[in-house]
């Protein structure tokens, strides 16, 4: 997180005499294998806001076993063309910013849709059980969720740009 200067730090007048509290709490975001990939393996210009805001504790990325491991496994392809170091360095680079969320809340969780793809249905589980504001995603199966509202108070379901303009 960026360190908040001397004469900013919680408590401290500023100049115009209200006191200054740094921001609230990180927006907990997961991101979906596709915007990591744009993020760390393409440096995508686009979304070079999305990584800032995560790597200045900004925003809070969050995954788990299974997310992180679909990112291991997809640098892996042959259309990537990565090298091992260059997978390795991708690896740390998110995984140098992110949490790793353990496991379901204990009691009762809050029912979700189907994924059309079952592969993503991961991503939605994580967004509910880590109590995450957004997920990230540019995946159409995910975003048709998002356009029938059902996960109205759980969490929002965001394309990347759309998360570079939310409040």
């Amino acid at each position: 997180m960026t360190a908040v200067p001397p004469e900013r730090a919680t408590g401290v007048e500023s100049q115009d005499s209200a006191p200054v509290f740094p921001s609230a709490s990180p927006r907990r975001v997961v991101f979906d294998t596709n915007v990591l990939v744009s993020l760390y393996v393409f440096d995508d210009s686009r979304f070079a806001p999305l990584r800032a805001r995560i790597e200045s504790g900004e925003w809070q990325a969050i995954s788990n076993e299974a997310c992180f491991e679909e990112f291991r496994r997809v640098l892996g392809y042959a259309m990537f063309a990565l090298t091992e170091e260059r997978q390795q360095a991708v690896l740390a680079a998110y995984g140098g910013f992110v949490t790793q969320f353990a496991g379901p809340p204990a009691g009762a969780v809050a029912t979700l849709p189907r994924c059309a793809d079952r592969d993503d249905q991961k991503f939605l589980e994580l967004a509910r059980d880590s109590a995450a504001d957004w997920l990230v995603t540019a995946d159409k199966a995910l975003l048709r969720l998002a356009r029938r509202d059902r996960l109205r108070g759980l969490f929002r379901i965001l394309t990347p740009e759309m998360a570079l303009t939310a409040p």
